[in-house]
């Protein structure tokens, strides 16, 4: 009996590990932040698509916001 009251703190430990986040959170933010970054560049705004599919690229669209750079005025 007294191994299995010894046991169960390291089964629960080992239980709770299991479900803890892994840095997936941490890679969708850099990523996020990536990508804000590229499209602020552009002269643009990140714009949510609705999407939610863990993947910035597609959950994202990058709206730009300046105006028309190769358009040249009359003549």
């Amino acid at each position: 009996m007294r191994p299995l009251i010894l046991a169960a703190p390291t089964a629960l430990l080992l239980a709770l590990a299991a479900c803890a986040p892994t840095t997936g959170a941490n890679s969708y933010a850099n990523e996020l932040r990536q990508l804000s970054d590229s499209c602020e560049a552009r002269g643009g705004i990140l714009v949510p698509t609705g999407q939610q599919s863990g993947r910035p690229q597609n959950d994202n669209v990058c709206r730009i916001t300046g105006g028309a750079s190769r358009l040249t005025s009359g003549g």
